[in-house]
């Protein structure tokens, strides 16, 4: 295979849903360029639909009246999430200090999805939670003058701590969050821009109380998630080079790349620029032979996304991989762990479980057969990169489950890859 190209990748997705949400609570008018333009952001524009913002359709380039801190209104239906687990949980903590009841659903995917995990320190502050069956959706919030909090979440979720930031923004209350390992901050930084007095230190986070949000002018970078895929592609390449531009260089989202160089990857950066707390940077991925490595509990919250990709990494370039401490991966849009080892099996390569993780064994050799993503767009787009390494012959079922984030994934794969 030989790869040739420049590829600008869709907005990232975290920072699409914090600009659409923050933006709708701004008092006055948000611009927002290179907004992902995908379900999962469409589910969250949706929802603050129903709350009574006026989004307009999802564009390029779109500007969002913002109706202040608590201008939200009580919606007359459910508020459906699609498969956005991002959406459930950071507006199930804007939600929560408004003196009103929400229901939110979602699709059969997301209701698997555990929300206790919000739902704990949200009632601590003053809300109450009432669900269905389980901890999954549809899940009811019954909004409450909400009290200050210092929450350990005893793990590593750039959501649950979003979820209680949002909380604490709403109510006028300062809020205090530690992690085990520093979270992804895309809120911290766009709150910052937008005028809140928010410090991180170390793995703590303190945001104090604020009367209103400035209005925000924001450039989305491309998502490094999606960026990954064809850094893995170029990687795994005979010949040739991928140019990636406006990528997203947080560096609590630098996982992969670092995980990538480890390997031996070939990859160089130009910073490119810096706006509204986030910086940018074009990268240039060449092919050159991988090596084996390990990836363990602490690294797992900066590249939690990429997993799946980097085991079929592993599996196309014939190394050895160890993932361990990564058990947050079973309760994501389909357990991954399972998913990749089954469909890494059924096209050939050696891999196994581990209760918190998974193993690939090093061997080259091509690869086929079907796989099923299961409705997951992250592994139906992993096992596209590895279906287009020379040799390889694997057919995917269901590939319009990209759509979730990446909708053009396919048209930008055959367009760079020969």
């Amino acid at each position: 295979m030989r790869v040739a190209g420049t590829v600008r990748v869709p907005g990232d997705k975290s920072i699409s849903h914090r600009s659409l949400i923050l933006a709708s609570l701004a008092d006055g008018e948000s611009r927002i360029r290179g907004i992902l333009e995908a379900d999962d952001t469409r589910s969250t524009a949706e929802v603050l639909r129903g709350l009574g913002v006026l989004i307009p359709a999802l564009a390029a380039d779109m500007k969002i009246n913002g109706v202040g801190l608590r201008g939200l209104r009580a919606s007359r239906a459910a508020l459906n999430c699609g498969n956005s687990g991002t959406t459930a949980r950071l507006m199930a903590g804007v939600v929560a200090a408004h003196p009103f009841s929400s229901t939110f659903e979602g699709d059969a995917s997301l209701s698997r999805r555990p929300m206790k995990r919000v739902a704990e320190p949200l009632t601590y502050m003053g809300a109450r939670f009432d669900f269905e069956s389980g901890d999954g959706l549809p899940m009811t919030v019954r909004g409450a003058d909400l009290r200050s909090i210092d929450w350990d979440t005893g793990g590593s979720s750039a959501q649950v701590k979003s979820a209680i930031l949002l909380a604490g923004l709403i109510a006028g209350v300062e809020v205090r969050v530690a992690e085990k390992t520093p979270s992804r901050d895309h809120t911290e930084r766009m709150l910052r821009a937008m005028g809140v007095d928010i410090e991180n230190d170390r793995n703590q986070v303190c945001l104090r109380p604020t009367r209103r949000l400035t209005p925000i002018e924001i450039d989305v970078p491309a998502d490094p998630s999606s960026a990954a895929f064809f850094i893995a592609l170029a990687a795994l390449a005979d010949e040739g080079e991928l140019r990636l531009t406006k990528v997203g260089v947080n560096p609590t989202r630098s996982g992969f790349l670092q995980a990538m160089k480890r390997m031996g990857a070939d990859i160089t950066e130009t910073v490119a620029g810096r706006k509204g707390g986030e910086s940018t940077a074009t990268l240039r991925v060449r092919p050159k032979k991988l090596r084996g490595i390990r990836i363990t509990e602490d690294e797992i919250p900066f590249l939690i996304d990429e997993l799946p990709l980097i085991a079929c990494v592993a599996a196309g370039a014939g190394i050895d991989l160890e993932i361990t401490g990564a058990a947050e991966l079973r309760v994501k849009e389909s357990d991954r762990i399972n998913s990749v080892v089954q469909n890494l099996q059924a096209v050939g390569a050696q891999a196994e479980e581990l209760p918190d993780g998974l193993r690939v064994s090093g061997q080259r050799r091509d690869l086929s057969g079907t796989i099923d993503p299961r409705g997951d767009h992250r592994i139906a787009m992993a096992f596209g990169v590895l279906s287009a390494v020379t040799g390889n012959g694997i057919t995917i079922i269901n590939p319009e489950s990209v759509a979730v984030s990446y909708p053009g994934f396919w048209q930008d794969l055959r367009r760079v890859a020969a």
